[in-house]
């Protein structure tokens, strides 16, 4: 039997999934369940550093200032934890936090539903050696690398540079 081939794109063939073709509106709802909370949380933090109400709920100025917004509008958009140091009770706050809420949790539901519902309508297909079956390894670690790379990439750049800052103005004695 040969293998499947994983990216099958550049041989022509259509993924599937669950014996259900992958098609290009299924990839664009994929895509806005997985970018919208970072393009969200991204873009509330630069709002919050730019206007002046955002940054007057801000104890600790400078890079950890950054990382308490940045972690604030994170968990508003996911799950709802704080951060000490920011008082996110002003209006400015509340509102930017509540749309971060809303649309943090909406933004992702709503095209998962969608793209369910899109899957559940289509026929199923016939196993063929093309297929990449969902219960055997390479399933597992595809899926596993997917979701590493997918959230390392989404997640980590952003956070990482206040507590680097934090480190070497600690080596400078600042």
């Amino acid at each position: 039997m040969a293998r499947p081939i994983v990216a099958s794109g550049p041989i022509g063939r259509t993924p599937e999934y669950l014996g259900k073709k992958i098609e290009v509106f299924d990839m664009k709802l994929t895509s806005i369940a997985v970018l919208a909370t970072p393009i969200l949380v991204l873009a509330g933090t630069a709002l919050a550093v730019v206007a002046q109400a955002g940054r007057a709920g801000v104890a600790n100025p400078g890079a950890h200032g950054f990382s308490e917004i940045l972690y604030a509008l994170s968990s508003a958009a996911n799950n709802g934890s704080g951060f000490a140091g920011l008082s996110a009770n002003p209006p400015f706050w509340n509102t930017l936090l509540a749309v971060a809420m809303w649309f943090g949790r909406f933004g992702v539901i709503v095209p998962v539903l969608a793209s369910a519902g899109n899957l559940a309508s289509k026929r199923r297909l016939p196993v063929t050696a093309g297929t990449l079956p969902t219960h055997g390894p390479l399933f597992v670690v595809l899926l596993i690398g997917s979701v590493l790379l997918v959230g390392l990439l989404n997640y980590v750049p952003a956070p990482a540079p206040g507590p680097v800052i934090e480190h070497f103005m600690l080596w400078a004695g600042k």
